[in-house]
């Protein structure tokens, strides 16, 4: 099984990314979360998961961990394959998603193309005590790491006009994938996903 891959973007989609790795090109699926989190970047890293079919072997890619453990539980769910977890994952958030099972909303998971009442229903009942134990760990840790430099980060943003929960979310996402950036480096990449 492999973990993650880390090499330059030689081509992307919504739908996949091609990263080269050792001279080689990886075909990966990717979800339109990770698109939007990795676009305009030439080089990332993407936490894999592996699915061997007697037709085919196929990655799927994610920009953060936490996605990739929320796909594995989907795809844990009878009734849900790869391509209909990344379609959930391409259609709303992993927080939406989460909020969506916590809450019970069948509605919202619903409203995803290639799910129904039972699936959804089936999403609520298999996974509702599994996702509600998944961020909060993540979030002490990051709260923990680099705190003074992030805080610096989050007054000036706020400093400039922008809204300081969505500042203190893109600054979360920043962290998680590159721990040790300057105040100056975490700003200008918060101002790209602002």
């Amino acid at each position: 099984m492999f973990e993650y891959i880390h090499g330059k973007i030689t081509g992307l989609t919504p739908a996949n990314a091609i990263i080269e790795a050792g001279s080689i090109g990886y075909f990966i699926h990717i979800s339109l979360n990770t698109y939007s989190l990795i676009n305009g970047k030439e080089q990332t890293r993407l936490y894999l998961h592996q699915v061997v079919r007697e037709d085919a072997h196929l990655l799927y890619g994610f920009a953060e961990k936490e996605e990739r453990e929320l796909f594995r539980l989907l795809i844990s769910v009878n009734g849900i394959g790869s391509s209909t977890a990344l379609m959930m994952l391409s259609s709303l958030t992993p927080e939406e998603i989460r909020a969506a099972i916590l809450g019970e909303n069948v509605t919202l998971l619903k409203s995803i193309k290639g799910i129904g009442a039972k699936t959804a229903q089936r999403v609520i009942i298999d996974l509702k005590d599994k996702v509600g134990k998944g961020p909060a760990s993540d979030q002490i840790l990051i709260s923990q790491t680099d705190n003074t430099i992030r805080n610096e980060a989050l007054s000036a943003l706020v400093m400039l006009g922008f809204a300081k929960k969505s500042v203190e979310k893109e600054l979360d996402k920043i962290l998680k994938i590159n721990p040790n950036l300057t105040v100056e480096e975490m700003i200008k990449m918060a101002l790209k996903g602002l």
